[in-house]
């Protein structure tokens, strides 16, 4: 081993945080909006704990670490992916309910009307899966992590892109286009092809981004091995957030047979 690959390899990963401006400005400003709507709506505390865990985890994509580890690691900048992608939206979303939306209920409405194809689910489902796919593709990757503002739009897309897709998913203001078994396709078709580029990181016979490959060598990690790290952990996230979803979706459908029974009893005894 050279001297240079020797002092590659023993340097010590980059674990510093930093704050960007514009991200800073989006996060807060979400916050106050919500904690100011929450009081005047006397909402749950459950609900604000989601909704601030879910800032929390995209200031951590964003700001700590993660963030500057991941443009020496694949692995750590597909965990930044995944926490922008979903557990974020996921948490925040969750966090909202029917009263705490009546300001924007109509307009939100108003605008899926206007919106026309790009409020379809088909179109989220688009977004997401055609964000990780082209951000991925080895130019474009590579590109982003050389050119700052290419990197922030890129978060942008991940960001926008899984706000849009678990919107129609977890929105408490029900979804007119995911009915009946919607929710099961809309959740599967998404997840089976992301999970599917996580396959092909993982098993590709060779590193696909040049980036990387000059990059130090934390962890005795080769740039091979760190990318198929960096797609096993896509795949096994996809894997594990669609099977979680599955089962919400068959408890919720049982929960609304065992309604709708109860319905048709209290009927019938009348």
């Amino acid at each position: 081993m050279s001297v240079t690959a020797m002092s590659l390899a023993a340097a010590s990963p980059n674990a510093s945080w930093s704050v960007s401006p514009g991200p800073l400005v989006v996060l807060a400003g979400l916050t106050f909006i919500y904690v100011r709507r929450w009081r005047q709506c006397d909402a749950s505390v459950g609900r604000i704990l989601l909704f601030l865990s879910g800032i929390a985890v995209a200031a951590i994509a964003l700001f700590s670490p993660v963030d500057s580890l991941g443009e020496d690691l694949f692995l750590m900048h597909m965990v930044q992916h995944i926490l922008l992608l979903d557990i974020a939206p996921i948490l925040c979303i969750l966090g909202l309910t029917r009263v705490l939306l009546r300001p924007i209920a109509r307009p939100l409405l108003r605008l899926e009307r206007n919106a026309g194809p790009l409020a379809h689910p088909a179109f989220a489902i688009l977004l997401y899966v055609g964000s990780m796919w082209v951000w991925h593709i080895p130019a474009l990757y590579d590109a982003a992590l050389e050119h700052p503002a290419l990197h922030i739009l890129e978060h942008t897309f991940f960001s926008f892109g899984g706000a849009l897709y678990w919107w129609h998913f977890l929105s408490p203001i029900r979804s007119r286009h995911l009915g009946g078994m919607g929710p099961v396709m809309y959740m599967i078709a998404t997840k089976l092809l992301v999970g599917a580029l996580g396959i092909a990181l993982a098993f590709a016979p060779d590193a696909l981004y040049a980036f990387y490959e000059d990059q130090p060598r934390y962890w005795g990690l080769s740039a091979e091995t760190d990318q198929a790290i960096g797609g096993l952990i896509m795949a096994t996230e996809q894997s594990i957030i669609m099977g979680i979803a599955l089962v919400t979706l068959f408890v919720r459908a049982l929960a609304e047979s065992e309604r709708e029974e109860q319905r048709r009893e209290r009927f019938g005894e009348a």
